[in-house]
């Protein structure tokens, strides 16, 4: 028998104020201690590659790995938590459901940005925090996007397929058009790679703040 992460935990033994129940039974079924875990973890692989990198290397764009892909897993991790167990319930409270969903994201993408930011300490005009944070938002951004079209459990694939797509194809991109399109390997202070990376994250948190995670289907 397999342990479903998602699955909401008894609380009926437990002493203390309903409201409490409430929001432990949503960080259960949305596996957030688990997915707070997870991005930790992301961090503590990313510091590590990124000092290695920067020790061996004095080339700061020795670290374009670790600054676009890190934030692909860590958004990964956050579109998992998106899940809705019991999406009916949601939304006969859409007032409460929105703010959460809000909240969540928020909280989680901050998470994601700070500890990733860390990661990379100096060079903050080429591929330090700078770049780091943008890269988290813009991430997020996609996964919350997909996970309101397709469903939190996929949402992980459109974001890894374009930025892994992006890193192998625009090592060597230039011009205002890579800056849009390869916005995740780009410098930390480009305008551009920020607008596009910051629009993602509005709309795409938008969408699903507002939507929910897609429902997908019933459990036998």
């Amino acid at each position: 028998m397999t342990h479903d992460v998602h699955a909401v935990p008894d609380v009926s033994g437990l002493p203390g104020h309903p409201t409490a129940y409430g929001y432990l039974l949503y960080a259960r079924s949305r596996a957030l201690p688990l997915t707070v875990v997870t991005l930790i973890v992301t961090a503590v692989l990313a510091t590590v590659c990124a000092h290695r990198l920067h020790t061996t290397y004095l080339d700061p764009d020795r670290r374009v790995p670790v600054v676009a892909l890190a934030p692909m897993l860590a958004a990964s991790a956050i579109g998992t938590s998106l899940y809705e167990y019991a999406a009916e319930l949601d939304r006969t409270a859409v007032r409460r459901a929105v703010p959460r969903r809000l909240v969540q994201l928020l909280a989680l993408t901050a998470l994601a940005a700070g500890a990733l930011a860390l990661a990379v300490p100096g060079q903050a005009a080429d591929f330090g925090a700078e770049a780091m944070v943008r890269n988290v938002l813009g991430a997020v951004g996609v996964t919350a996007a997909s996970a309101a079209v397709i469903g939190a459990r996929l949402s992980w694939l459109p974001t890894i397929t374009y930025l892994s797509a992006t890193y192998l194809s625009g090592a060597h991109a230039r011009g205002r058009a890579a800056t849009v399109w390869a916005w995740a390997i780009q410098p930390g202070p480009q305008p551009a790679a920020w607008a596009v990376a910051v629009g993602a994250f509005v709309a795409g948190g938008a969408l699903y703040t507002l939507c929910g995670a897609r429902e997908e289907g019933v459990r036998g």
